[in-house]
Order: C-alpha cells, then structure tokens, then sequence
C-alpha cells in the first residue's frame, strides 16, 4: 500500500472486494475503490441494493478484507493484521451502529455501554460508569440508563446504540442504515446527533437510503455497481 496521507484518516487503495460463487464464478462487488476521508469528516454513502455500501463498510471496518488493493484506518493498515489483532483494534478505534441495534436484551442501556468498555480496557474502570452516564446524557437517555432495551422506541434504542458506539471515545464512527428503522422525526433526532459529533471532531461514515440524512452531510459519495458514481455533491445526483 502507498504511504498514508497525513491528512485522512480513512485511507481506500484501488481496493477490490470479489466473493467466490458455484462453480468456480466470481462476482465483484467493489471494483478498485480509491478513497481518501479526512479527520472530522462527516461522510454519507448512497446507492442501491447491490451497488457495495455494505461491502465498503466492512471493509473499512476490518470485517472484511480486500481481495486486493490495501485499506488504512487511524494509520494502521487493516490488511496486514490477523483477525485477533483486528479485534482489538476495532475496539479501540471504531465505533459502529447497526440498522437493528443490536443491543444486547438482558442487559439495561446503562450495562451495555459498560460491557463495550469493560471488553476494551482502553477507559480506566473508574471512569467508565461516569463516562457510560455522560454518554447517555449526550444522547439524551440519561433517565432511562436503568431500563431494558425492549421497553425503549426504536429512536431511544438507536441513541443507545450511538452512545454505545462512542463507549471508547473511537476517532471513526461508522453507521449501517441508522436510520432505516426509524420515522421522519425520530430520524432527525439522529441527524443532529451526528452533527453534534461531528462538530465535537469525530470522523463520520455512513451508508443510507436516507437522502435528507445525507444532505446532513459534509461530503456525499454515491455507489453503483461497485464503482464510485459520484462524489463530493452538496446533494446527491439521482443515477
């Protein structure tokens, strides 16, 4: 891989993402993607079904690696790491909300802002139930800290996820359809969140349908078939 620009933080090289199918065909969902995001940015990605959001996403999330070209995150480069490696660096450098929360059902909100701290060890355990109390005033749950996920709104339960995701105060937050679940004004809520982020300098990428979220955004890149369609848009191009 090339020498890391001093500049991003997110770091794509001509990566190529293929999946093998029966009998011995291969489909490629990202065709040599070259992509640079800066610290502090606040980074939509839109496309279709199949047009490799998902794919991208995981990639930059060291769930999935490249066929070929390289990936660097938070000056690390993912491809050279084993998947043990990739663990702990994940938890120390990412944040990532899913479309459906996943959060854990047994434990209350509070408990599961814990757990990803407590896995992590990067917050001195003194620290982390003050800091799991100021997270969710962040997200404006700090009354409900004591409840389980199941007796929240699809809103509440994605903020928690939120809260969750900056558990271990990552440089990059990365977000899957957040608000693919949720109604228009639910939806909003969530949008200045993220701008709240952002303004505090966290790095943003999310993938969404959601064409007013993206217009949250500082910069738009938009997908089909595997290819960067369009980027840099103030709002995104209908393809």
């Amino acid at each position: 891989m090339s020498t890391p620009s001093p500049a991003a933080l997110i770091e794509l090289d001509a990566a190529v993402k293929s999946y093998a199918l029966r009998g011995g065909a291969a489909f490629t969902a990202l065709h040599g993607i070259t992509l640079r995001i800066a610290a502090g940015d606040f980074v939509a990605v839109l496309g279709k079904s199949g047009s490799g959001k998902s794919t991208l996403l995981n990639l930059i999330a060291g769930l999935d690696r490249p066929t070929s070209g390289g990936v660097r995150v938070a000056g690390t480069d993912l491809t050279g790491l084993g998947e043990n490696e990739l663990a702990r660096w994940r938890g120390r450098n990412l944040g990532v909300v899913f479309q459906f929360f996943q959060l854990l059902p047994t434990l209350t909100i509070e408990e599961n802002i814990l757990l990803a701290m407590d896995f992590v060890g990067k917050i001195p355990a003194e620290q982390r139930r003050p800091r799991a109390r100021e997270l969710l005033d962040l997200v404006g749950l700090s009354d409900q800290a004591a409840k389980l996920p199941s007796t929240l709104s699809g809103g509440q339960q994605q903020r928690a996820a939120i809260a969750r995701a900056l558990a271990n105060d990552p440089p990059v937050i990365l977000a899957d359809e957040p608000t693919g679940n949720l109604d228009t004004e639910t939806a909003a809520d969530v949008d200045a969140l993220f701008q709240k982020l952002t303004a505090q300098g966290k790095t943003l990428l999310i993938v969404t349908h959601d064409v007013s979220l993206a217009r949250g955004a500082h910069r738009v890149i938009q997908l089909k078939d595997g290819r960067v369609f369009a980027d840099n848009l103030q709002t995104p191009a209908v393809a």
